[in-house]
């Protein structure tokens, strides 16, 4: 497993495991980040990650995107 963070953009992941305190996780899952579930990273900006995720896309800092395991 490593977090979305170093994923290659472009490439389809799927998501292991959503890490981080219980309000954290609650967010990401309401954004769509789910065990489970697809990921695909678009482009990472200035420290932000652009992703596609349930055919939305979604910008996630680079902090959160660390605690998504791919």
């Amino acid at each position: 497993m490593i977090p979305l963070s170093y994923a290659t953009p472009g490439e389809e992941s799927v998501i292991r495991k959503v890490g981080g305190s219980p309000e954290i996780k609650k967010h990401l899952e309401n954004l769509g980040f789910v065990a489970g579930g697809t990921v695909t990273v678009i482009t990472a900006l200035n420290g932000n990650v652009i992703v596609k995720v349930k055919e939305s896309r979604v910008a996630i800092s680079d902090e959160m995107a660390r605690r998504i395991m791919i």
